[in-house]
């Protein structure tokens, strides 16, 4: 009995994240790094950008795998032991932003727990008015078809761009560790000059 390879056109691989700079990724537009870059809550830079027009929209919330680079980041046992959000991002109609965070099931109690009840109200909101939330560290990366979380980024878009980009964010809350995955879509890139 032999053991089947998958097929390196199916395998879809995860991006080759690196420490943000101040120089930008190659091909990435200076609108897009301005908000790579962007230091402060994004939730809060997406709504003074969108005169009142902000919405979240829980895409899925559920038991799953962590991919191996975030399991990793995120130091928290099994891979799968992970709870994962998916949220889109919206300016009225348009989606800006496809946001994936992990947080460790383990990890799930007291103040970390409530951040399982958010719905459609944004992460960012509940990180940044906690002043003992730190950033421990940010990545970004160029993301194409051919990594996972383009397909789970792009999937609502009627004709998806050729590759996106996106920051990983590992913060500490509460004493605990949460992983947030923001990939910009194609309508926020006209918004920074």
């Amino acid at each position: 009995m032999f053991k089947r390879r998958p097929s390196p056109t199916c395998a879809l691989r995860e991006p080759a994240w690196t420490p943000l700079g101040a120089r930008r990724l190659p091909g990435v537009s200076p609108q897009a790094h301005a908000w790579l870059s962007d230091r402060g809550s994004l939730t809060r830079s997406v709504i003074g950008s969108c005169d009142r027009r902000f919405r979240v929209e829980l895409i899925r919330q559920e038991h799953a795998s962590a991919l191996p680079g975030e399991a990793a980041l995120l130091d928290a046992g099994p891979a799968q032991s992970t709870l994962v959000r998916e949220v889109r991002l919206y300016c009225g109609r348009h989606a800006w932003v496809f946001a994936r965070t992990l947080l460790p099931l383990q990890r799930l109690r007291g103040p970390v727990f409530a951040l399982t009840r958010l719905g459609q109200r944004p992460l960012g909101e509940v990180l940044f008015s906690d002043p003992t939330t730190r950033r421990l560290c940010v990545e970004v990366a160029r993301i194409s078809p051919r990594h996972r979380l383009f397909q789970s980024a792009t999937v609502h878009l009627k004709k998806p761009p050729s590759a996106i980009c996106g920051r990983r964010t590992l913060f500490e809350y509460r004493g605990e560790r949460i992983l947030v995955n923001e990939l910009f879509l194609p309508d926020i890139r006209e918004l920074r000059q």
